[in-house]
């Protein structure tokens, strides 16, 4: 027979062992729910961290590059922290842009950023939903990625260079520095889309100022050489140079190089291209719409909606001469021409 005391004795044990396993569970209970709310929110942060997509030829942080980045931490962003930027870069390769844009839709990112005039274009075949903010692009209306600048509709918004039609003025200082110019050649790239507007509106304009045109479209940059070989045999007074080949394909230096072997003038609005060696440049100021790229960042991650919001033109231009290049070349600047130039290079 059990005893008083065994029993009270064996009544409290088993109340201690409740004790302790109700405690256990409260223990369990509350890390499993400090767990899922640490997990929530983690997820919410990572869900709160918008991603951008970003497509472009060239690898490397170029001067558009970097006036972009700034402005965006001007406003706040920083990739790695608050937002996240995805590069895809072609490695100078038109024909990888439509891989890569597919590539980036399938991350679904807020917004792809598509530098330079193919890259928005691959976007553009790659999606119609995500918004394709501008970058670079020559001829935004011309290209057919907008219907009109003030309400262009659709997914993509941002800036055009609108450079074709300034091949007027770029002939004229030509002439200007060259009075006897009779014969000018122009260097497209074929696999550009826009390569034909740059093409025509150069076209005319040589033809409004009496000059003869000798268009060379090239299809990959290793043809360089022997459109050189043909500009010279056709005895071209002058070159114009397409801006992608140095913007965007990192050919300036191989072209400027080409010209000052041959003594021949060039003219261009690609970024660098002065400071690769080429005689002048003449365009849009690159930098100043890189930083407004950032500005139509800013309004989509805030959710303005890409058809609402106009296409932006140019509102500052720059015309830079390398007078170093023209000393080589034997070329004399008129002072008149110096001094409307925004720098000089010496």
């Amino acid at each position: 027979m059990t005893s008083l005391s065994d029993r009270v004795n064996w009544m409290k044990t088993v109340r201690s062992q409740r004790s302790s396993v109700n405690k256990s569970a409260v223990c369990l209970a509350f890390s499993a729910m400090l767990f899922a709310l640490c997990a929530a929110a983690d997820a919410q942060d990572t869900k709160k961290i918008p991603r951008i997509g970003f497509l472009a030829l060239l690898v490397g942080r170029l001067a558009p590059e970097q006036a972009f980045l700034q402005s965006l931490r001007d406003r706040g962003y920083i990739d790695g922290q608050n937002i996240t930027i995805d590069y895809r870069f072609a490695g100078g390769k038109v024909d990888r842009l439509p891989e890569l844009a597919e590539e980036l839709v399938r991350t679904k990112p807020k917004l792809i950023v598509a530098r330079a005039t193919p890259a928005a274009q691959a976007a553009k075949n790659a999606t119609t939903t995500i918004p394709i903010v501008m970058f670079s692009v020559a001829d935004a209306v011309g290209s057919g990625f907008v219907a009109n600048l003030a309400r262009p509709g659709g997914n993509m918004i941002g800036v055009t260079n609108i450079m074709p039609e300034l091949a007027g003025k770029r002939l004229e200082l030509l002439r200007e520095i060259l009075p006897k110019l009779s014969r000018v050649a122009f260097l497209a790239y074929e696999p550009d889309p826009a390569h034909k507007l740059f093409v025509n509106e150069a076209q005319q304009a040589a033809e409004r100022l009496g000059m003869k045109f000798q268009p060379l479209v090239i299809t990959a940059v290793d043809e360089i050489e022997s459109a050189f070989a043909a500009m010279t045999k056709e005895r071209a007074g002058a070159l114009v140079i397409q801006p992608l080949f140095s913007s965007n394909l990192g050919q300036g230096k191989k072209i400027a190089d080409l010209a000052l072997r041959n003594r021949l003038p060039t003219m261009s609005d690609g970024g660098g291209f002065p400071e690769a060696g080429g005689l002048m440049l003449y365009g849009p100021n690159q930098l100043h719409l890189a930083r407004r790229v950032a500005v139509f960042v800013d309004k989509i991650l805030k959710g303005a909606k890409p058809g609402d919001l106009p296409v932006e033109q140019p509102t500052t231009f720059e015309f830079v001469i390398n007078l170093k290049t023209a000393k080589q070349i034997g070329l004399t600047i008129p002072q008149s021409v110096l001094y409307r130039a925004d720098r000089v290079i010496k």
